[in-house]
């Protein structure tokens, strides 16, 4: 379990194709403080620690990426020198800053717009039909792991939709959104509230 706010940028140094993907990234984290089997949130993908090292500040990690997983997340996510957005699972008694993520990513989405407004930056995502009843005016989104309040949306007659975002200077400093551009994709979960209301509604139709 997650909270979407990222506490380090992660590096992917190595990949290498075993069966699935093996991936090396570095962190700032203190390796005595990764467990082996212990979960971290990679740009919003939950991912198991199967090895680490290194110092602290200067520590690595290394995951196993299924196929499943390469599948449903951006293509060329998973490259070597590609940033990433990390979280390490919630600890009992951690604040729950955001909200409640899980890691698993439910769609993927593509920025159409970038404006620089007041200092922030305004991202207008386009996501599919079949995440679109899940997002809503003021509800949460999480984007490659990053917890955020959705501003508006706007549906199409395909079922479809865009929403905007507001990525504050903070959030774009020590997180990968604010190189994003128009064009880029992105990991979407849907809040998990969303999800179950969703559920309720439909067995009550």
């Amino acid at each position: 379990m997650f909270t979407g706010i990222v506490t380090a940028l992660g590096t992917i140094r190595e990949i290498r194709e075993q069966g699935d993907l093996h991936a090396v990234i570095s962190c700032p984290y203190d390796p005595s403080e990764i467990a082996i089997g212990a979960s971290i949130a990679c740009s919003g993908v939950c991912l198991t620690v199967v090895d680490r090292g290194g110092e602290p500040g200067d520590a690595w990690f290394a995951v196993d990426i299924s196929g499943e997983t390469v599948s449903r997340t951006p293509q060329g996510l998973w490259r070597a020198a590609r940033q990433l957005n990390l979280e390490q699972a919630l600890r009992l008694g951690d604040e729950l800053g955001g909200h409640i993520v899980t890691g698993h990513v439910d769609g993927i989405g593509r920025v159409t717009e970038r404006q620089e407004v007041g200092g922030s930056i305004l991202l207008t995502i386009a996501c599919t039909a079949e995440i679109a009843p899940f997002i809503a005016p003021k509800g949460s989104i999480t984007v490659d792991g990053v917890s955020l309040t959705v501003n508006a949306v706007t549906d199409a007659k395909d079922g479809s939709a865009e929403f905007t975002l507001n990525i504050i200077p903070h959030t774009a400093d020590v997180t990968t959104l604010g190189a994003l551009q128009p064009g880029d994709a992105v990991n979407l979960e849907i809040d998990v509230l969303a999800r179950y209301l969703q559920r309720m509604q439909s067995l009550r139709g």
